[in-house]
């Protein structure tokens, strides 16, 4: 079994999302051992990017933090390479945009994502139809390209499911990653078709922030992301922000954990 599928053999993941660099690298690396320690099944790294489409105002802001600190995609290398010391099994996955691996090229961003220790990357702006050269440089790698659907992707979930490695990325709601109230996609019709077309894992992301929203969608599925809410308690409270995000982290874990696994 992969390294990014691993995090659902024994139970609904807990996948949270970190900026990195936001408010510093040293911090990163700190919420994300608070991350671990809570519970986390795995994380996704943001490396950050001037342009984040697919972010609302919360990560768009951490991005901009996080490029003004300095960080750059090497100095996220390093750092993964230092949690590697403390983290050597906890499954670990890259959120950032094409242009960030195509700067670096394509092949040596994969090289240096396995010589680091990540096991998948996630490219919200590379459709499905794009995929294959990223796909190619990550495979040589044994690195998951991470398949994300939506719900406008209809008629094409069953085909982007059949090719999902690692797990695939339900994204919850129209629009860009942020909290929302309420969630009213029809989800459970989407993870149907997905399960129709493939075993790999499906987790769904962009919305959710309480724990009675992460159990709700790890029931659906296999598991919640849940970005926006852990991000924006690192603004608010920067280096002093690891008993809050440790505090969330745990409530969200345990509600993702208590969905018996089916």
């Amino acid at each position: 079994m992969n390294e990014l599928a691993s995090a659902f053999r024994a139970r609904k993941a807990f996948i949270p999302f970190v900026t990195c660099g936001d408010p510093d690298l040293e911090t990163t690396g700190r919420i994300v051992c608070t991350l671990a320690a809570a519970g986390a099944d795995l994380i996704e790294l943001g490396i950050p990017f001037s342009d984040p489409t697919a972010e609302g105002p919360v990560i768009q802001s951490a991005n901009e933090r996080a490029l003004a600190a300095g960080t750059t995609a090497e100095a996220v290398f390093e750092l993964v390479e230092d949690l590697r010391r403390d983290l050597p099994n906890l499954p670990l996955a890259f959120m950032t945009y094409a242009n960030v691996v195509y700067s670096r090229g394509i092949s040596r961003f994969a090289e240096r994502c396995a010589a680091a220790g990540i096991g998948g990357l996630i490219l919200p702006d590379v459709p499905y139809e794009e995929k294959a050269e990223f796909d190619d440089a990550c495979r040589a790698c044994d690195i998951d390209l991470v398949s994300m659907v939506a719900p406008t992707s209809e008629q094409r979930i069953a085909k982007i499911a059949s090719g999902a490695r690692g797990f695939l990325y339900l994204v919850s709601s129209l629009g860009v990653t942020g909290v929302r109230s309420q969630i009213t996609t029809d989800l459970p019709s989407i993870v149907r078709a997905v399960r129709a077309a493939t075993t790999t894992p499906c987790a769904i992301g962009f919305g959710i922030s309480t724990p009675d929203q992460a159990k709700a969608m790890a029931t659906i599925s296999d598991g919640a992301i849940v970005g926006s809410a852990l991000v924006r308690l690192i603004a608010a409270h920067g280096r002093d922000a690891i008993t809050p995000v440790s505090e969330l982290a745990t409530a969200l874990a345990e509600a993702v954990h208590s969905v018996p696994k089916t």
